[in-house]
């Protein structure tokens, strides 16, 4: 009997560390979804985008899409989550361009036929290569304002460090990739496994410029609590837009749109 239960207990171990295995080597495709047609509305964008081009620092040539009002408005830089393509943005574009700033999309690499593959290290020099790329065109980071979206809030989030932007949007927030994948594969050593660990509640407290938290209470993909902890992390002035319904934001709703033009106007 008890030789059964050695041989179940060691079957069991091996097929454990064969998961461990997979999950370690495949990270980056559990994290990285840029072929995801998250929701795709059918519909094109209202406003004109100009396709931009910029070069990263280790010479990765780069997309965006770049709507231009002004150049001494301020202007949105979105960093985008995990999933899909840039057209899989245009409802929140088309909700964004409505109000009186500029707005500059990158496309991850990786992502949207951009060449390369997503790691933390090379979408931290995504978005400081676009930052560059919005400074040469004569706009000054205290005109920027950094918007996450998802895994994009740990980029903002890290580029937002020590720096003075305009102001600092994080919609549906985590703490860090640890915690989501504790959350998500709790009986792995997640924290001894994890290449890419976005440790954004680590980094809030270096922020000093304004911040809008967002995040739904109903979210299935990011808990909510993630984005109240980041939000009390965070330094004044911070503002948030908390909501009983949304689920990961994917509802770009006029309150919440309007909750985003009242923290911009606040910034002037």
């Amino acid at each position: 009997m008890n030789n059964i239960y050695i041989k179940s207990f060691l079957l069991l171990l091996v097929i454990y560390i064969g998961i461990t295995i997979v999950i370690y080597f495949y990270q980056r495709k559990l994290l990285y979804h840029p072929d995801f047609n998250s929701h795709v509305t059918g519909y094109g964008l209202n406003e004109k985008f100009e396709t931009i081009n910029f070069k990263t620092s280790d010479n990765f040539t780069l997309k965006g899409w770049f709507h231009l009002k002004n150049l001494k408005k301020k202007t949105i830089l979105f960093f985008h989550g995990n999933a899909g393509s840039l057209d899989n943005r245009i409802e929140k574009l088309n909700a964004l361009s409505k109000l009186d700033i500029n707005i500059l999309i990158i496309a991850w690499r990786g992502y949207s036929s951009n060449p390369g593959k997503p790691t933390e290290t090379g979408l931290y020099k995504d978005a400081e290569a676009s930052i560059e790329w919005l400074i040469s065109k004569g706009i000054s980071k205290d005109n920027i304002i950094l918007y996450g979206e998802s895994l994009g809030t740990a980029v903002a989030i890290h580029s937002g460090q020590f720096n003075k932007f305009a102001g600092i949007i994080l919609e549906a927030p985590f703490t860090s990739m640890i915690d989501m994948g504790k959350k998500y594969y709790p009986i792995f050593p997640v924290g001894f496994l994890l290449k890419d660990k976005f440790e954004s509640k680590n980094k809030i407290k270096n922020l000093i410029s304004p911040i809008l938290v967002m995040h739904g209470k109903k979210d299935n993909i990011v808990p909510f609590y993630m984005g109240e902890n980041i939000f009390k992390l965070a330094k004044n002035p911070k503002f948030k837009y908390f909501t009983d319904n949304d689920d990961h934001m994917m509802d770009f709703t006029p309150d919440l749109v309007k909750s985003i033009e009242k923290f911009i106007k606040s910034l002037n």
